[in-house]
C-alpha cells in the first residue's frame, strides 16, 4: 500500500491532482482507520491510465463518465469500449496531423538550409 504522498511521487503528478481525482471520482483510494488515504498496485495501473488518457487530451468528464462506468459493472462494457474507441479515432486524427505538420516543417527546413547553403557558396565566389 501507498501513501498520497508515494504515489504522487511514484507518478510524477501532485498530491493536489490526487485530491482533485478523489473528488471527481475518478479514484477511490483506500482509507486507514485514522482515514488516511492507501493506495494499491491496481489504484497505481489506473491512475498511470488516467494520466495517459489525460496526456493524449481526454477531458477529465469523460475520464469521469469512463470511471463511473467502470464502477457501475459489466453491463457497461459496450459504453466504455466506445468511449475508448472514439478517444482512439481522435488520437488517431492527431497522428495523422502532427505526421503532416513534421513533413511540412521538414521541408521548409531543407528549403532554409538549402537556400543558407547556397548564399554561403554564393559568397565564397564573389
Amino acid at each position: 500500500m501507498y501513501t498520497i504522498g508515494e504515489v504522487a511521487h511514484l507518478l510524477g503528478i501532485s498530491t493536489h491532482t490526487l485530491r482533485y481525482y478523489e473528488k471527481e471520482k475518478i479514484i477511490i483510494p483506500d482509507r486507514t482507520e485514522s482515514g488516511d488515504r492507501r493506495y494499491n498496485d491496481s489504484h497505481i495501473r489506473w491512475l498511470q491510465f488516467v494520466i495517459k488518457l489525460k496526456e493524449t487530451q481526454m477531458p477529465i468528464s469523460k475520464i469521469k463518465q469512463y470511471a463511473s462506468l467502470f464502477l457501475e459493472g459489466e453491463h457497461t462494457t459496450i459504453a466504455r469500449l466506445t468511449l475508448l474507441e472514439e478517444h482512439k479515432r481522435y488520437i488517431e486524427q492527431q497522428i495523422k496531423m502532427l505526421i503532416d505538420v513534421d513533413d511540412m516543417l521538414e521541408r521548409k527546413i531543407v528549403a532554409y538550409k538549402d537556400s543558407i547553403s547556397n548564399r554561403a557558396a554564393k559568397a565564397q565566389v564573389d
